[in-house]
């Protein structure tokens, strides 16, 4: 993912933050930053040919684990009043984001594929995720 999108996704939770938006549409957010931050990470380090054993799951854990255990450590998530479905809303809203992260970013690959490797509008690559994540956070506004 390019830094663009990464930070797309970093101001989207800033945002989030300061408005005093409810922790799942937070949690929307900070899944995507998240996941496009490991893609990031990733690519960063194929670029740089630095290789090791379980890289790929190892910076998903490095980063995921950066910004959720300080979230639960500090009491901003895990509090028994702020559940949806069973789950705490911020860890829900961070899983939810970074699936559908995902799916837009095969999506976007699937356009490109379409259009012989070329995409379809101007940045489209940011604005596909950023769109995926926004009608998530409509869907969660309106079911909370």
């Amino acid at each position: 993912m390019c830094p663009v999108c990464t930070i797309a996704m970093g101001s989207g939770v800033g945002l989030c933050r300061y408005l005093g938006i409810d922790d799942l549409i937070s949690g929307v957010w900070i899944g995507g930053f998240l996941m496009s931050l490991t893609i990031w990470t990733i690519d960063w380090l194929n670029k740089r040919k630095i290789k090791f054993l379980f890289r790929k799951p190892l910076v998903l854990i490095f980063w995921y684990g950066i910004v959720i255990y300080p979230l639960f450590k500090m009491g901003i998530a895990g509090h028994p009043a702020n559940k949806f479905l069973g789950i705490d809303k911020l860890l829900f809203g961070i899983i939810s984001g970074t699936i559908v992260f995902l799916i837009s970013i095969f999506f976007h690959n699937f356009l490109l594929k379409e259009n012989r490797g070329k995409a379809f509008f101007p940045f489209q690559k940011v604005a596909i995720p950023v769109l995926f994540l926004a009608i998530l956070s409509l869907i969660f506004h309106f079911v909370c």
